[in-house]
Formats: structure tokens, sequence, C-alpha cells
């Protein structure tokens, strides 16, 4: 399996890369995708939301009324649920939503998910190139020269100052690197474009695991 190596100016290059079958080429497992995904979505939750409850509101702990005879429901105090004002019933309390997975499900997961991308066509391999400083116009004519128009997630081997300040103000866009690649990134993004030389270090660190 093998792909284009495109430049910055959306020329072919001539050079190909070769992609491991092990990795860009399995049966995608759906429930390991599933899985990866809800545990990156629930590891993000702040789980700060609170409410107050019957114990925790402000207000008399006097009986309202008499237990017989009003011909209406028995009460308790003010602070009751049932009543404006009172506590909620079994709301939100500052909990931690995340959870593990282990570690060979979530290679399963972003190998399935590169597998999906790869049979959708939708990842591109652009030769290593470097800005001397930022600029969003020059990173927009990249995604121009290469056909780009939808979201795009350029994955570089290393973290590279001056390429991510220049895509930050560029809607659509996104850059990480590839050990921050998840199988969130890959599923929710329609084009994914790899630095040549990212492609060597994704494939090293997910074919020897």
């Amino acid at each position: 399996m093998e792909l284009t190596v495109y430049n910055i100016n959306g020329e072919d290059t001539g050079r190909k890369v070769s992609l491991n079958e092990s990795v860009f080429g399995i049966e995608p497992n759906d429930h390991a995708i599933y899985l990866d995904v809800k545990r990156y979505m629930a590891n993000k939750r702040q789980g700060t939301s609170k409410v107050k409850e019957r114990g925790e509101v402000s207000g008399s702990t006097k009986k309202i009324k008499r237990q017989k005879g009003t011909g209406t429901a028995r009460a308790g105090d003010i602070k009751s649920p049932i009543f404006r004002g009172g506590g909620r019933v079994f709301g939100p309390r500052p909990r931690d939503y995340s959870f593990k997975l282990n570690k060979k499900v979530k290679q399963l997961a972003r190998k399935s998910a590169l597998s999906y991308k790869i049979k959708d066509k939708s990842i591109v391999v652009v030769e290593d190139f470097q800005f001397d400083e930022p600029k969003t116009k020059k990173y927009h004519s990249i995604i121009d020269n290469l056909k780009i128009n939808k979201r795009s997630l350029l994955v570089l081997p290393e973290q590279n100052k001056n390429i991510y300040l220049s895509s930050r103000n560029f809607p659509g866009s996104e850059v990480i690197t590839t050990s921050e690649l998840a199988t969130y990134h890959i599923m929710n993004t329609p084009v994914l474009m790899f630095s040549e030389s990212a492609i060597d270090i994704l494939d090293k660190s997910l074919s020897n695991k």
C-alpha cells in the first residue's frame, strides 16, 4: 500500500511512502473505535456541575402545616423539592467521568480509524516543511494547493510553533503531533494530512505494540 508524497505547492514529488498493512490495512473494529472515542470525550468533561439539595437550601426546618385534616397532601419543611425554591432531587454532583482503556484496545482503535481513512482516500502525505515565521496566509495557500476544501488535520512528527501559530487562525484546520493523535481526531476530521516523517513515527509506534 503506497501513497503519493506532495510538496507544499500541491505538486507530485515523484516519491511514495509505503504504509504498513498491519496499521493502515486491518479490518476495522467499530466497538474499539466507539470505546476509545467515548474515553477521549469522557476524559475532557470537567464534571463540576453542582446543585443544592434539600439539606443545603436555606430555609426553616419547621413543618409548614399539620399532618392531617387540611384536605391536601402531607408536607414537611419548606425546603422540600416539591416546593418552589426547595432543594433538587438527585441533582448532579462533582464527579470524575474519566475511565481507562487497555493499551491494546486504544492501539486497535487507532489502527481501525486509520484503515477507514485509507479506504475513504482521506489521507494526504506532504513532504516535511518549515515556516520561518507564523504566516496564516502561507498555511492557507498550502491547503489551497493541495485542493483540500474540508476540515483538515495536519499531523507533524514533533511540535512546530510557527506552523501551529499559522494554522490557529485558519477555520477548520488543526495541527497536532503524532503523540497527540487520538482516535477521536482521526474520526472527527474529514481529511488527514501527514508530514512524510510523521508516517514513519506513527507506523513504528503502532506496529511494535
